[in-house]
């Protein structure tokens, strides 16, 4: 990519983080700006300082782990499963608070979100499953390359 489109993208996203902040202090419905870059701090605390060394260390056990010796994808579902906990977490934790609407909360959150983590679990080991058995049963299919490394 050349430097010219590189600075041209770089112009691009600045411009639309720059809108997207001007949109959202200048909310009407926002009292209190200072409470949003709190916000804003923590997530990117939670993030930076739990999820990201978390996932990691998850990842690197399970690629040198003794148990299962997974790839891309046995690394790939953890990311996932932390994605889907941090978009549903707070509907799970709200469950049962509809305060006097039950149309607010009306599905069973909890039990969604298991339903999704352990999709996510089992898809991956599947895939995982069903390319040991490929590569078991035509010893002739090398795996690819990095693509560093295209010799």
């Amino acid at each position: 990519m050349t430097a010219a489109v590189r600075g041209l993208l770089l112009s691009a996203g600045l411009a639309l983080i720059g809108y997207g902040l001007y949109g959202l202090l200048g909310d009407p419905y926002l009292t209190d700006p200072v409470d949003v870059l709190v916000w804003g701090f923590g997530g990117l605390v939670l993030h930076d300082g739990l999820w990201v060394p978390l996932l990691c260390l998850l990842g690197a056990f399970l690629v040198r782990g003794p148990v299962l010796r997974g790839g891309p994808v046995l690394r790939g579902g953890p990311v996932v499963a932390a994605a889907v906990t941090a978009v549903g977490l707070p509907a799970v934790l709200r469950a049962g608070d509809d305060g006097g609407n039950p149309s607010v909360l009306p599905l069973p959150y909890l039990r969604n979100w298991l339903l999704v983590l352990a999709a996510t679990a089992g898809l991956a080991l599947l895939v995982t499953l069903v390319g040991r058995w490929r590569r078991r049963r035509n010893p002739d299919v090398r795996r690819r390359a990095p693509r560093g490394d295209r010799s």
